[in-house]
């Protein structure tokens, strides 16, 4: 299974940084805000980073998605 990461699910954060995230901590870039920025309904792939054990899981994003716009029934 494939987790997706949308704007709203990371809490619309505005500053590139490391989050508290539901599964450990998830590392958001200036590109990636770039992208929601631009796209606000972009969704993101989650990807894991190797991590200690013990230690909370890391995750970074990774490819995403633009949804396609609903067409216009024009009849």
């Amino acid at each position: 299974m494939v987790n997706k990461v949308t704007w709203q699910k990371a809490g619309r954060v505005t500053e590139p940084g490391r989050y508290m995230f539901r599964y450990g901590w998830l590392t958001i870039t200036a590109e990636d805000l770039a992208i929601w920025q631009q796209f606000p309904d972009a969704s993101f792939t989650l990807v894991a980073l190797p991590s200690a054990p013990d230690a909370p899981e890391e995750f970074h994003l990774g490819a995403f998605e633009i949804p396609a716009k609903p067409t216009v029934d024009e009849h």
